[in-house]
């Protein structure tokens, strides 16, 4: 969900530095419907993503000396460092390879061989047969939701594509963008984290009062999983703190409603919290590994969404037992479906305002976060419409998620953003946090088949949604590309023109 894939060094570049894509495009036949097409042209103009920029590696616009080992070394590790951020950010193996393939082929070392791992990037560039290859590593020791860190990262690849940038000026720039604090204040991204649980609450049916408690309890859970993370706490255990703190309102206001004459349903705020934690996780990366052939990485990122969540489900177990031991009550759990046709439009505006809130909280750009609840509400509508038809949820959560990411591209166009922020953000408020804790609670009263149905129904839903976004994405750069791409072919190179000297002219 970066750039989009890039072909490799066996593609043929005519002098010119246009591309000699011949077999791929030729064999390649682009579905055109004129009235889609002509809405999407109003829709994104002309403009272009990085995403949507079908070209293969160009032709050095200031090219190197492959012989002066600093300079090699220099790009080599620019390359690997725009891979580390991107990688970072969630984005697939196959994307961040053409990244860092299109960087280093950018000033001139076209022949690389790259590997991108789960939490490693390495790349070999060969120099020609009497100079020895060149090779450097990066270590990603980081993930990062920085969606403007992202944006500002594509920004400068867009840069080192159509204008003659130095090589240390490129570097000086990633240095910026990397060091450069965060645009909004901690306490609004804790804002935007509680506003997209209150958002849940809501769409899961919930009235004010579940929004109310699910915003706090999620403010309560990010303060207190930020204390743990100064304290270098690993992340399992952040998540069963995490676990622990969402479930714990719910117990109270449970045993507490009745002798109150208090009407809510607690469990709605157990899967809101369960739904803030569960968005953090790079499941759309390692589904769309899965699928473009990445294996050992997707297996990876699987293993990680897999023990994130078991620390959730862990705390949120030690809440519900230590309560019963306690002799609170435990929140129950209603069969019927969470999210049906009723109360649309507050459904809508719930799940626009969820998007918004993770772009938010994601430290997503102005700019992006109109484009990511857009992106939201497409995704609420479609999944509703599709459900009311008769089909059941995952293949709802599937198809919803494909006009997110479809739309994500396309809104990508107009917001110069990258895809993924407005893929992740979209998808965001159809994750199935309520599935995973009626699973859960039917575990724990000893319903083992009802709790796996349910357990194993939420992993298909989860998988859904992520296959949907890379489909949607596919779809959008190889059927509906902008209409200066189908009138070109591919993006020209910057012709730079220099004046003659007035000697030389004489």
């Amino acid at each position: 969900m970066g750039l989009d894939a890039l072909p490799g060094a066996d593609e043929t570049l005519s002098p010119s530095g246009h591309t000699g894509r011949r077999g791929r495009l030729r064999g390649r036949r682009v579905l055109r419907v004129p009235v889609v097409t002509q809405a999407v042209g109003l829709f994104v103009a002309d403009r272009q993503a990085m995403a949507d920029t079908i070209v293969s590696a160009p032709t050095p616009l200031q090219p190197i000396d492959l012989a002066d080992d600093a300079r090699v070394a220099e790009v080599l590790d620019l390359a690997v460092r725009v891979g580390e951020v991107v990688l970072a950010s969630g984005t697939g193996v196959i994307d961040t390879s053409a990244q860092v393939r299109f960087i280093a082929a950018t000033y001139g070392l076209a022949r690389c061989d790259i590997d991108v791992t789960y939490d490693a990037i390495r790349i070999w560039a060969d120099r020609g047969p009497r100079l020895p290859p060149a090779s450097t590593m990066r270590v990603v020791h980081y993930r990062s939701l920085d969606f403007t860190r992202l944006a500002a990262v594509d920004r400068l690849t867009r840069r080192i594509r159509t204008q003659v940038v130095a090589p240390h000026d490129a570097r000086a720039a990633l240095d910026a963008i990397t060091t450069a604090p965060h645009p909004y204040h901690r306490w609004t991204a804790t804002f935007g984290w509680s506003l997209l649980a209150a958002a849940i609450g809501a769409l899961l049916g919930g009235g004010w009062l579940v929004a109310a408690v699910s915003f706090g309890t999620t403010l309560l859970i990010d303060r207190v999983n930020r204390v743990l993370n100064g304290y270098g706490l690993p992340f399992f255990f952040q998540h069963v703190a995490g676990g622990a703190v969402a479930a714990t309102p719910a117990i109270i206001l449970s045993t507490f409603a009745e002798p109150l004459g208090i009407s809510a349903d607690p469990t709605l705020i157990v899967a809101a919290g369960i739904t803030v934690l569960l968005s953090g996780l790079q499941l759309v990366g390692a589904v769309q590994d899965a699928i473009t052939g990445a294996p050992i990485t997707a297996s990876a990122r699987l293993l990680e969404v897999m023990m994130m969540t078991g620390g959730i489900v862990a705390g949120i177990v030690f809440a519900l037992r230590f309560g019963q031991v306690l002799g609170a009550t435990v929140p129950s759990i209603e069969m019927s479906v969470g999210r049906d046709i009723t109360d649309l439009p507050v459904k809508l505006i719930a799940g626009a305002v969820a998007a918004f809130a993770f772009a938010l909280a994601c430290y997503a750009e102005r700019r992006a976060l109109a484009a990511a609840a857009m992106g939201g509400a497409a995704g609420i509508i479609c999944f509703l419409l599709v459900q009311q038809a008769g089909f059941g949820p995952i293949i709802s959560s599937a198809v919803a998620a494909t006009v997110v990411g479809l739309a994500g591209g396309l809104m990508a166009r107009r917001s110069l953003t990258p895809p993924l922020v407005v893929a992740v953000a979209g998808i965001t408020p159809l994750l199935p946090g309520l599935k995973v804790y009626r699973g859960l609670y039917a575990v724990l009263t000893d319903e083992l088949l009802l709790g796996i149905n349910q357990l194993l129904a939420a992993f298909g839903v989860g998988c859904a949604l992520a296959a949907g976004v890379t489909l949607g994405e596919w779809f959008d750069r190889t059927q509906l590309r902008p209409r200066i791409l189908r009138r070109f072919g591919s993006l020209r190179r910057p012709i730079v023109r220099r004046r003659r000297r007035a000697s030389s002219a004489q």
